[in-house]
């Protein structure tokens, strides 16, 4: 059995009486979220007891990732790689050898963040003349603005879309596609991308998954990256997002619901049931998230000695990752590994 390894740990309180608090959520938190989604994490923390990420980069949280990104990720004179831009320049002529003769595409970016990962796969299309227009689709909407300020500056003369998409829930809306002039729908190839590890991090992957294929037509494509391996042979050691993302997650996520520090401290372990390596916040006292704004009334009690779950992330075995395209009807028909063979590349098409 596989051995839970928990950093920033501490032993818990010998305190016989336990010792009630109560959170609010703050002010900027209901300003960040819609009514739909404040009830999503309402509905989350009660029957999961988690804080979906996907929540972490609206507001503030967007310029947390974007920080993350710049400092750890992109490529510089000491870190000459990027996971993503590797496995995207050595899928380019896969890709581009598959669009058809005369033929220009869409890019649909979800799950965008700042663009940086396509920066460079589209450069190498746009000299071609085969980029129609870049869609770029993500949660928040800050991500969003930064994206399209990156794009604008890096291609002026490509046209530019974007719309908020939470893709766990929603499929892509078929009027992005819409020709302006006729508004019939644009029958151009599409190359969806969903890069970083993202699909690693949603709680329900086969709902993106059939999402993806339910917004995909017969000539599109469908390419995620994700890692590699065994979730439970982690043994323990903190880095990369799990670390320094997560560190500003927790932080993030207790200003935001209320919870002070000296109440809670963060766990990270690996989880059975999911799979997963996942970052908790551990209370030390009872707990009562109090939700009243927005027409909502809605008290939840967590217990000393629960955990919150703030951040998640699955790691792909090959035969489950076949098992999960082919029942949310995708079909692999490339993949290739970076040098390490700690990430994947994976294109798929839709089944028919």
């Amino acid at each position: 059995m596989a051995q839970n390894f928990h950093s920033n740990s501490q032993l818990p309180s010998d305190n016989s009486t336990a010792i009630s608090r109560t959170a609010e959520p703050s002010y900027e938190f209901y300003s960040l979220f819609s009514e739909e989604e404040v009830l999503g994490i309402i509905d989350a923390l009660e029957i999961r007891r988690e804080i979906p990420l996907k929540y972490s980069y609206k507001g503030r949280g967007a310029q947390i990732w974007n920080e993350f990104y710049l400092k750890y990720l992109i490529p510089t004179w000491y870190r000459t790689s990027n996971v993503e831009i590797e496995l995207l320049k050595n899928n380019f002529k896969y890709l581009n050898d598959n669009i058809q003769n005369g033929k220009k595409v869409n890019i649909v970016d979800v799950g965008a963040g700042n663009s940086y990962p396509v920066k460079k796969f589209i450069q190498r299309l746009n000299k071609l003349a085969k980029i129609n227009k870049y869609i770029a689709l993500d949660i928040s909407d800050e991500l969003l603005n930064l994206s399209r300020k990156n794009f604008k500056k890096w291609f002026p003369l490509v046209e530019f879309i974007s719309s908020t998409i939470d893709i766990e829930n929603s499929c892509v809306p078929k009027t992005l596609f819409q020709n302006k002039a006729s508004l019939e729908i644009d029958d151009t190839a599409k190359i969806f991308f969903h890069l970083g590890v993202t699909i690693g991090n949603h709680q329900n992957r086969d709902e993106v998954f059939k999402n993806f294929r339910d917004s995909m037509g017969k000539n599109d494509f469908l390419v995620f990256t994700n890692e590699i391996g065994s979730n439970s042979r982690w043994d323990g050691n903190v880095r990369g997002g799990c670390k320094y993302h997560v560190e500003e997650i927790y932080g993030w996520v207790k200003n935001k619901i209320g919870i002070k520090s000296e109440d809670c401290e963060l766990v990270r372990k690996y989880d059975l049931k999911t799979d997963s390596i996942i970052a908790n916040i551990k209370l030390h006292h009872n707990y009562t998230i109090n939700f009243n704004q927005m027409g909502i009334d809605k008290k939840i009690e967590i217990s000393e000695g629960e955990e919150i779950t703030i951040w998640r992330h699955h790691k792909h075995e090959m035969p489950a990752l076949l098992q999960e395209l082919e029942r949310s009807g995708l079909q692999l028909i490339q993949y290739s590994t970076n040098k390490y063979k700690s990430h994947i590349m994976v294109i798929c098409k839709r089944l028919f």
